[in-house]
């Protein structure tokens, strides 16, 4: 049942988070998108649909029955030891989220791995669409990286699931273009990562790329010295993408999903 189950719940959530989150940022946009919205949202909604496919061609079942794969044979830590369900349901949260912290870090820093991540930062808006916007290669390859934590912890199943639907919503979140008052923005972010933070991470100005890799969790990038409070331009003038491709090249889909193979300075 919960495999059965596990698609339909992610999948639920993800449309109606995406769906809120894009009314929020329409009624209050932070800043003015640059261009033409409905070619983005067509290239990332196509991109996000072939990673669907492909994870689903590729792997038989999600994290979360990885997960419960490990729990019957006995695999990792949790399933070791004996351990309270709650804290073993909280650790490998909080595991998983430095894990995802640290790949990404990982994808700027290994060249190989940023000729694929860079397809994300290539668009030139950020918005709620931007947070589906990623190759089926990374896609894959995170998968893969999320499986290998999940074995070695052995996960409980549910927090597995709870991470996942938490992480799609908070990436949704803050790649959005939502308006948040600074007052609560700055609270928000000694928690978890807000708009305003993450948009300092597709910034044109390669330091400021360089900095803020947190996804759902605030804690990672202050704790290892890659947070940057504000953007040198401010949030309304800064330029959001990377400075070879600041033209409509990556509003389209097979030139976005040729990324990786082209040459960038």
């Amino acid at each position: 049942m919960f495999e059965f189950s596990e698609p339909q719940i992610r999948l639920g959530v993800f449309i109606g988070l995406f769906c809120i989150l894009a009314v929020m940022e329409f009624l209050a946009p932070r800043r003015e998108l640059e261009h033409v919205k409905a070619k983005r949202w067509f290239t990332n909604w196509t991109i996000v649909i072939i990673d669907s496919f492909v994870l689903r061609l590729v792997f038989t079942g999600a994290a979360a029955g990885v997960a419960l794969w490990a729990e019957t044979n006995g695999y990792g830590l949790f399933n070791l030891i004996e351990v309270p369900f709650a804290l073993a349901v909280v650790t490998s949260f909080i595991v998983l989220d430095f894990a995802i912290w640290f790949s990404h870090l990982a994808s700027h820093k290994v060249p190989v791995l940023w000729k694929v991540h860079r397809m994300h930062h290539s668009d030139v808006d950020i918005d709620v669409s931007t947070a589906i916007r990623f190759h089926p290669i990374e896609i894959i390859l995170s998968m893969i990286w999320k499986m290998i934590i999940v074995v070695a912890l052995g996960a409980p199943a549910v927090s597995v699931l709870i991470f996942e639907i938490v992480l799609n919503g908070a990436a949704m979140f803050n790649h959005s273009n939502l308006k948040l008052p600074l007052g609560l923005d700055r609270i928000l972010r000694l928690f978890i990562v807000t708009p305003d933070m993450h948009r300092v991470h597709h910034s044109i100005v390669h330091n400021e790329t360089d900095s803020n890799y947190g996804f759902n969790l605030a804690v990672w990038d202050r704790l290892f010295g890659t947070y940057i409070d504000q953007p040198e331009a401010g949030h309304d003038r800064m330029k959001i993408g990377l400075a070879e491709w600041q033209d409509e090249r990556p509003t389209n889909v097979l030139w976005s999903l040729k990324v990786p193979f082209i040459k960038q300075r």
